[in-house]
């Protein structure tokens, strides 16, 4: 190395901190490259809330109970002519019928009020939305029993990813956990039903039947009571969500193993693998439908 003594120049320098110009900053050139690329999509036309199929059922409905209703009130008019006693006998006949076409009905609302609730809730997590996510997140709680312990906490929340941080570490948690539950006992029971029915198609009757049953167990299980239209709205969404749900086709092939691998089980099925079939969908029926009914999309 040489002894020279630097200069002013070969003074090494330190950091310097760059400032933004007190000027207003230029303009953004754009050439409309992005539209041209991915044009800005047209929102599709509203659309009612009822279809064509829907409006002619409603009228169908109404006619036949509008018109049944009339019918019944000239019969009811036409008794209390011939003696009243025999009159008021009709006229509760009557009520009972009607009392209890309206409980249907009204449960019916209620099932479907339940699942609007998780939609809603569902939608609103997704956009990010805390307001709109708190009250739907809270609304559902009260509703479930094992979320109902967690409510002063709910409450007390102060952002959304705390908000789902509770309720993934509390009650849906334990959600999951009883409708995996619910999922075995099916899958034990149609590997029973596989190995006990001789017929095929009583045995696909029974399939189908302990399937739409699970669906039904795993709702409630979410607290939703859903009844006939109920059932079938959360079977179109069950079908969407077994998509997402085969991803986890390890974890359930792992969990039929277990299945079949009980000796109990094993000396019952023998070599009967549509009963291993059976039960693996039922397991995987199980985690769709409860993917589906939880008012959280789990990620």
């Amino acid at each position: 190395m040489s002894d020279t003594p630097r200069g002013p120049r070969d003074t090494p320098r330190g950091p310097r901190i760059l400032t933004e110009e007190a000027g207003a900053p230029a303009p953004r050139l754009d050439f409309g490259w992005d539209q041209a690329v991915a044009p800005v999509a047209v929102p599709p036309a509203a659309r009612g809330r009822w279809s064509a199929v829907g409006l002619a059922a409603a009228g169908i409905a109404v006619l036949l109970l509008g018109l049944s209703a009339i019918d019944v009130g000239g019969y009811v008019a036409d008794q209390f002519t011939r003696a009243p006693w025999l009159g008021w006998l009709t006229l509760g006949v009557a009520v009972a019928g009607y009392g209890l076409i309206a409980a249907a009905f009204l449960r019916e609302l209620r099932g479907l009020a339940g699942l609007g609730t998780v939609e809603r809730g569902r939608a609103a997590v997704a956009r990010g939305d805390f307001a709109a996510s708190r009250a739907a997140l809270l609304d559902w709680a009260a509703r479930v029993p094992e979320a109902q312990p967690m409510l002063p906490a709910l409450r007390k929340a102060p952002d959304l990813p705390t908000l789902l941080a509770l309720l993934e570490a509390g009650p849906l948690a334990a959600l999951d956990r009883a409708a995996v539950s619910a999922g075995r006992a099916a899958a034990l029971q149609s590997l029973a039903a596989t190995a006990i029915v001789p017929s095929p198609a009583l045995d696909g009757l029974f399939i189908a039947w302990r399937g739409l049953r699970l669906v039904r167990e795993v709702a409630m299980i979410h607290g939703l009571r859903p009844g006939l239209l109920g059932t079938m709205r959360l079977l179109r969404r069950t079908l969407f969500e077994a998509g997402a749900v085969a991803a986890a086709d390890v974890a359930i092939n792992a969990a039929v193993t277990a299945v079949t691998t009980n000796p109990l089980v094993a000396s019952v099925v023998g070599d009967a693998a549509t009963g291993a079939v059976a039960a693996r969908r039922m397991l995987l029926l199980a985690r769709a439908t409860a993917r589906a009914c939880r008012i959280v999309t789990p990620r």
